[in-house]
């Protein structure tokens, strides 16, 4: 891969030439053949740094199959950051990632590949190498924890969806610095009981271990999210943990009759709750921090925004305090950019009338809101 990216740019190409593209790749890691998915933004044109999140497949899944389930390339285009899904390897006819479940005695060192693949992919884009993100499905929620346990010099947050800590890596867990914590599950979860078994520790504790290790309140603040989707069977309960080490916080979006699914996936299989969209929810995660902490603010930071009615039938006003000229973005769920313009009073009108009942989220420089749209 580094050779053919030497040859483009003799021939004059620049790594424009590869934005919004899917590149199969592959590097040598302990003798095998580790192959991984990239897909590359619209925004990307290898001239400024961006930011780098690693999707995870489940047991028994593959990279290609998470891009598809735990869909972020929308939200790739509009964000710019780039996405890469790695390939498990195969054990008694299943891909997987060795994060030591018991009786499972494979030798593979994924850690050691994931940490090799960010090193290759350092040389081939432009990354920027303090904001380097890991998430996934199931075993590849598993595989992000265990990151942020063995490679935390490397990663600078982690989302969980459906997955869990094998003993392990509770009993090994040895994170170096305060770091942000996201952990989707449901409670009807019939593969990775969220009370936990003899593969996983109980949701719970999962929390309480972050939670302790990042020195955050012990009390969170929890909301109940709008039940857009009723039809789902499911609800969501948000717990924000605050006022962790660096200001981060340790968080779970605790799905309520969910069941081994990915939130929001447009595969609705039976479980999937359909409130809220795990990816869109796990960039937003990812979004506020770097591996120092959140990220530093600017002088927008300060704007103060004022949203009403929330929920809406139709518009939505806007009371904005602030001294320049603010762009704004509107999102679907799935992180397609569907309006943008810039505010230039204090006082602005959207009309939401044309969309259907949903979630969305507004942009407003760098400040995201939910507004909920409903008939």
């Amino acid at each position: 891969m580094r050779d053919i990216t030497v040859l483009l740019l003799l021939l004059g190409f620049t790594f424009s030439s590869f934005a919004q593209q899917t590149i199969n790749a592959s590097i040598t890691h302990d003798g095998i053949q580790r192959d991984y998915i990239v897909y590359i933004p619209e925004l990307y044109d290898g001239t400024t740094t961006v930011p780098l999140v690693l999707n995870f497949h489940g047991y028994g899944s593959n990279a290609a199959q998470q891009m598809f389930y735990g869909d972020f390339r929308d939200i790739a285009d509009t964000e710019g950051f780039l996405l890469v899904h790695p390939e498990g390897t195969t054990f008694i006819g299943d891909q997987f990632w060795n994060v030591g479940f018991p009786g499972l005695s494979s030798t593979i060192d994924d850690v050691g590949f994931t940490e090799a693949l960010i090193d290759e992919l350092a040389t081939l884009y432009a990354i920027d190498l303090d904001r380097v993100y890991a998430t996934g499905m199931s075993n590849g929620g598993f595989m992000s924890f265990l990151l942020a346990c063995q490679l935390s010099e490397k990663i600078a947050a982690v989302a969980s969806v459906t997955g869990s800590m094998t003993q392990d890596t509770f009993d090994d867990c040895n994170a170096q610095h305060p770091t942000p914590v996201l952990q989707i599950h449901g409670t009807d979860d019939g593969v990775v009981l969220y009370n936990g078994n003899n593969l996983s520790i109980p949701i719970a504790d999962v929390i309480s271990y972050w939670v302790d290790y990042n020195n955050c309140e012990t009390t969170p603040t929890t909301t109940t999210l709008p039940d857009v989707d009723v039809s789902d069977g499911s609800t969501v309960e948000h717990s924000v943990y605050e006022d962790g080490d660096n200001g981060i916080t340790t968080e779970h979006m605790k799905v309520i009759g969910g069941g081994h699914t990915w939130p929001g996936s447009v595969i609705n299989t039976a479980g999937t709750n359909q409130d809220i969209d795990a990816s869109m929810e796990i960039w937003l995660f990812f979004s506020r921090y770097d591996i120092n902490g959140p990220l530093s603010v600017n002088e927008f930071d300060n704007i103060q925004v004022n949203i009403y009615p929330n929920p809406t039938q139709s518009k939505i006003n806007l009371s904005l305090n602030f001294s320049k000229e603010v762009d704004y973005e509107l999102f679907s769920p799935l992180g397609k950019q569907l309006m943008n313009g810039t505010f230039t009073s204090s006082n602005e009108e959207i009309d939401l009338s044309n969309l259907p009942s949903n979630i969305y989220f507004l942009k407003v420089d760098n400040q995201v809101f939910k507004i909920l749209k409903f008939k």
